[in-house]
């Protein structure tokens, strides 16, 4: 499906990353995606996101909605005309919004699922969580800091932010196939959190995620980024391995 150039702004951006092991993570992927490995590790997440003013691009800021977003995703990579690609599949997406629980797959790619979000920023502190109408659940206690994580197996803040800058284009399972979108920042930059707490019911979920195959790796932060969606070629669903 071809979706609409958007524009607006990042108000907020959390990104809280896993570890899993590569195996475990192929089964929840479907082809044609596989997962992009990092140190040996598939990389998990979730996206946090707050927008405003979004709107097709070249109509006015005023006429755009604003919304809090969660998005669970995995990093993909996959085969394209004999090169390879990268991005992220997104296998749930939910949000505050019923304008975009309503548009999911038309306006916005893949379904969207409606849920309930509390959100306490304050002085560099954040405490945001939401729980959706079938109890999915995430929740995250963070503190904004100038030092990137030890234990993390990127390393660096450099190589982390690389990582997910090259992964810009998501896609999303919507009927037989699957939806695309390409981010598209005026500028890219990030910096850790400091996690005091993290929770998730995606991946402490035991049938999808076996013990000691999913740990918590890092999280990042973006704010006030001005940005664009466009559309990414839509691609068949083929099999789940």
């Amino acid at each position: 499906m071809k979706f609409p150039t958007v524009h607006g702004y990042i108000e907020r951006r959390i990104l809280i990353n896993y570890q899993v092991e590569p195996d475990v993570a192929s089964h929840l992927i479907p082809t044609p995606f596989r997962p992009k490995l990092y140190n040996g590790k598939a990389i998990g997440g979730i996206c946090l996101i707050r927008l405003k003013s979004i709107k097709p691009k070249g109509m006015p800021d005023l006429i755009g909605i604003a919304s809090e977003n969660g998005a669970h995703r995995f990093a993909v990579e996959w085969d394209d005309n004999e090169s390879t690609k990268q991005g992220v599949y997104i296998p749930r997406r939910d949000t505050s919004s019923s304008i975009n629980a309503l548009a999911g797959g038309t306006i916005f790619p893949g379904v969207h699922h409606r849920a309930k979000f509390t959100v306490n920023e304050a002085d560099g502190n954040y405490k945001i969580g939401f729980v959706s109408a079938d109890n999915t659940q995430v929740a995250i206690e963070a503190q904004e800091t100038d030092q990137y994580s030890p234990l993390s197996i990127f390393g660096s803040l450099d190589n982390v932010s690389a990582f997910f800058k090259e992964g810009c284009t998501g896609y999303s399972p919507n009927g037989n196939g699957f939806d695309g979108l390409t981010l598209q920042t005026y500028n890219w930059q990030v910096s850790p959190l400091n996690v005091l707490n993290v929770q998730s019911s995606y991946f402490e979920d035991e049938k999808l995620f076996p013990k000691g195959s999913v740990i918590f790796d890092n999280a990042l932060l973006m704010t006030n980024i001005e940005h664009e969606w466009h559309n990414a070629d839509s691609k068949q669903f083929l099999q789940m391995r």
